[in-house]
């Protein structure tokens, strides 16, 4: 049995749910018959919806799902939660076999799913594609695992690492194509985390359900773009209140800027679980330390002007030995631009 090709197809099942379903997880799942012939898939769609099992399942009338397999990224749920437990609904079906990408880290679950199915005698077979399923879920495994939110990053350079010219040109460094992948990796993440000076400079719209913007001294105009439309959390020095449908949110300034470890904290305890950072240089610089993720979009331009603005500027090092230390693990092609996806290498 390809179990590796049905868990693929979980995978892609479940990225349809991107954007939809924080905080819980994104979740793909295929049943077969005990034939082994596929009879139903499911996704979960949103959070509060039926989740991938029960999707699936509950698609099947006729009992043709008893003594089959089901295939699903993440271990079945053990609770009630928004909905009853997956795991009892598997074993009420009659399924003989389920086959897990990875175990639920929501330590309310964490291996009580499998041991319910396994005391039902319920065959359990783990860890297919544990690495891409842990990869399509991984806001949602440092959500459980550290409490925190999970950041993310996207800047877009010519080939010389430039954001910008040195008055601030910038329009369009990269192309449509690389723009509309742009909006898809959006709907990914909770909230665009973006400052002041971005606004002033690009005057952006970031259309998006929530947006996060630093903007110290409160020098931005309300009535820009950015602001019509989505939740809008503004970090500044001096205002602590809710008005105009903005959320003002006081913050510690440090060294004349804003607490970026109390902006992501307190963004958490708002229920924010992911941020995609869209910032200039210093922002971006700033905040690498904290983030888990960059997609980083090159364009085939050299602007060979030293002036012209950095995508990470903040700071000075006399030995190469402290920088930053990346993996690259995916490149993809936006005709004429490339894509590299990113992750930190920890110390």
């Amino acid at each position: 049995m390809q179990y590796e090709k049905l868990m693929q197809k979980c995978i892609e099942l479940a990225r349809q749910g991107e954007g939809q379903t924080s905080p819980n997880p994104l979740v793909g799942c295929v049943v077969l018959n005990k034939d082994g012939n596929e009879i139903s898939t499911g996704y979960h769609h949103k959070y509060g919806d039926n989740h991938a099992e029960r999707d699936a399942l509950l698609k099947l009338h006729n009992g043709e799902e008893k003594g089959g397999t089901l295939i699903v990224n993440l271990e079945p749920c053990s609770h009630y939660g928004k909905t009853p437990p997956c795991a009892d609904l598997i074993i009420e079906r009659g399924i003989k076999k389920v086959v897990i990408g990875m175990r639920d880290v929501n330590p309310i679950v964490a291996g009580n799913g499998i041991r319910k199915l396994q005391n039902a005698g319920v065959e359990v077979v783990e860890n297919v594609l544990e690495y891409e399923c842990k990869t399509l879920n991984e806001i949602f495994i440092k959500n459980m695992t550290k409490n925190e939110v999970y950041i993310a990053l996207k800047t877009a350079t010519t080939l010389d690492g430039k954001i910008a010219t040195q008055n601030g040109s910038s329009k369009w460094i990269t192309s449509d194509k690389a723009r509309e992948e742009v909006k898809k990796i959006r709907n990914r993440y909770d909230a665009i985390l973006t400052t002041s000076s971005t606004i002033l400079a690009d005057n952006p719209t970031m259309a998006h359900r929530k947006k996060i913007i630093l903007d110290r001294e409160l020098k931005t105009n309300l009535e820009a773009p950015i602001y019509k439309n989505g939740e809008i959390y503004l970090f500044n020095a001096t205002l602590d209140m809710f008005e105009g449908g903005i959320n003002f949110i006081k913050t510690p300034v440090i060294n004349e800027k804003l607490d970026i470890e109390f902006i992501l904290k307190k963004a958490y305890d708002l229920g924010i679980k992911s941020i995609l950072v869209e910032s200039g240089g210093h922002l971006n610089g700033e905040i690498l330390k904290y983030t888990d993720k960059i997609y980083h979009f090159i364009a085939p331009k050299i602007t060979g002007d030293n002036s012209s603005l950095s995508c990470f500027d903040f700071r000075k090092i006399n030995d190469i030995n402290d920088s930053f230390n990346f993996q690259i693990t995916q490149t993809e092609m936006f005709e004429p631009d490339i894509l590299l996806t990113y992750y930190p290498i920890l110390k």
